[in-house]
């Protein structure tokens, strides 16, 4: 079975999001889930809201080819060395996608009670248009997109073993969020890795 197959472009206008369902035998998927969950240096993420340091249920991590210093909600983050399993994991999604990757960052959601709202992937040390390859392991979870101006939504479901890309200029027309939910009770990690530019 040939699992490196094109994507489909899911969204209508405004933007790529590529999404290739299963990359992997569910076997693999299984083990880098497991080696992700103990291997990976978890830490609570937080942010900075209305003046306030909050700290997240979801739990994080930060990784790249240099010690890059990534910002967002205010929050400065540096960069770990690569594991085993990540740079194994980055080498099958720049087959996939045929782009390059130099960071990534990583999201552990315990349940479906934690997500992440409406949002764009737009800091400026990121790559303009460039690709976001985010992969799924653990439990299913929807995951949406809108556009900015006319309100159009499209919603994904994310399997365990599951890639899918952002590119072009979704980031700049589109927002997306993992919605909470209470069908599912067990854990999902997902890692995007991207492309830092500015360090």
């Amino acid at each position: 079975m040939d699992l490196f197959t094109s994507g489909t472009n899911r969204l209508p206008q405004d933007g790529i999001v590529n999404y290739f369902g299963f990359i992997m035998p569910k076997e693999e998927a299984d083990d880098f889930y497991l080696k992700l969950l103990e291997n990976i240096e978890w830490k609570n993420d937080q942010a900075m809201m209305f003046g306030k340091l909050i700290e997240t249920k979801r739990k994080v991590g930060w990784y790249g080819s240099h010690p890059f210093e990534y910002t967002y909600s205010k929050i400065t983050k540096k960069a770990l060395p690569w594991t085993d399993e990540l740079e194994k994991l980055k080498a099958i999604c720049e087959k996939q996608t045929g782009q390059t990757y130099n960071s990534c960052l990583l999201n552990l959601y315990h349940d479906g009670s934690e997500g992440m709202g409406w949002h764009s992937d737009g800091e400026k040390d990121l790559k303009k248009n460039g690709s976001i390859a985010s992969m799924s392991f653990g439990a299913v979870r929807k995951f949406a997109f809108k556009h900015r101006e006319n309100g159009e939504k499209v919603e994904v479901i994310l399997e365990h073993g599951s890639l899918l890309e952002m590119a072009g200029t979704c980031q700049s027309h589109w927002l997306h969020r993992l919605p909470p939910t209470t069908k599912v009770t067990q854990p999902r990690i997902n890692l995007t890795f991207r492309t830092i530019v500015n360090f």
